[in-house]
């Protein structure tokens, strides 16, 4: 089996990469990137003759179309994400997140070769909900495309469907790297509300859900993770006490809410809680659109929300949670 995985230099796609060469069932692993020299470091961390690089942007439709022949699995990962970027870039957001999900589409649909037709996830993001910044809007905007492209040619052609998670919590670009950095110099910790919440997810979580919802996809599905969250002031004044540091050696400093930040993300609206099923086995809800649902998931019977039902992790717990994650680095 063939996969190949669209942003595939970065965090999710690198760690993604090493669980796949770890298992036989894939003969290629093709990563598409438009950074050659994260390809490069990649060929010589895991020197395995099973990866193949592609140059490209999903910008490109042609590039994209080529780089999907004989391809049975495809991980789109590739994203501008960096709220502030999107807000100031507004046009290039668009490009990427948009265009760039329609040209996977496209090619997806170009892509057969008299071979069996591919299975398309999307990676998405808690942003996606009731967006209220660019990135997010651009990546809701990416759900139903895919979600949309199943109707294209019915029961028979490729399959696309949506993993949808929160930050990855100490992936590049994340809050505890940032903390981590000004411990290291001994600078204030910077938050942007002491009332801010997200949600807590690791890599390997992530990746689990990715392969879970593979397995599990037949098209047209948003695929969500039940998830804890976590007070980020909380999380500073932790990080502070296992680096050594008591209150009064540092303290943290509330910089205000960036433009198109929140005070709590939310995974999934209201609406898509009457369409979900919860697969407790695997840890993860399942919004069908085309489901019949005659017996709802009301809110008020899970903790799936920041914002409406989600229990905040206690210290013991996002203390865990912290210990868990050093000794995976």
């Amino acid at each position: 089996m063939n996969i190949l995985i669209t942003g595939g230099t970065g965090s999710l796609g690198q760690a993604l990469t090493e669980r796949l060469l770890n298992s036989a069932t894939f003969q290629r692993i093709c990563i598409y990137s438009r950074d050659e020299h994260k390809q490069e470091q990649m060929a010589r961390k895991f020197n395995d003759t099973r990866l193949r690089f592609f140059i490209g942007d999903v910008r490109d439709k042609d590039r994209l179309t080529l780089a999907m022949r004989d391809i049975q699995i495809v991980i789109h990962a590739a994203a501008m994400k960096i709220v502030p970027t999107a807000e100031y870039n507004p046009f290039e957001a668009i490009k990427t997140n948009i265009i760039g999900a329609q040209n996977l589409v496209d090619g997806a649909l170009l892509s057969n070769n008299n071979g069996p037709w591919p299975k398309v996830l999307a990676i998405s993001t808690d942003k996606a909900v009731n967006p209220i910044n660019l990135y997010g809007a651009t990546k809701l905007c990416a759900e139903k495309i895919f979600v949309a492209a199943n109707n294209i040619m019915g029961t028979v052609g490729p399959r696309f469907s949506v993993a949808r998670y929160g930050n990855v919590s100490g992936s590049n670009g994340s809050i505890i790297p940032l903390f981590q950095s000004q411990l290291k110099k001994k600078e204030q910790l910077t938050i942007t509300h002491d009332q801010m919440t997200r949600f807590w997810i690791t890599l390997t979580e992530a990746i689990t859900l990715i392969i879970n919802s593979i397995d599990m996809m037949h098209g047209g599905e948003i695929f969500i993770p039940k998830m804890r969250s976590y007070n980020v002031k909380q999380l500073a004044m932790l990080m502070m006490s296992q680096a050594g540091y008591k209150p009064e050696d540092t303290w943290v400093r509330v910089i205000g809410i960036r433009p198109g930040e929140k005070l709590d993300e939310i995974i999934m609206t209201r609406e898509e809680l009457q369409k979900a099923t919860y697969f407790e086995n695997r840890g993860l809800f399942i919004v069908d659109p085309k489901g019949n649902y005659s017996n709802p998931m009301m809110p008020d019977t899970c903790d799936v929300t920041s914002g409406l039902e989600q229990l905040l992790m206690s210290d013991d717990e996002l203390s865990k949670k912290l210990k868990e994650l050093d000794s995976a680095s």
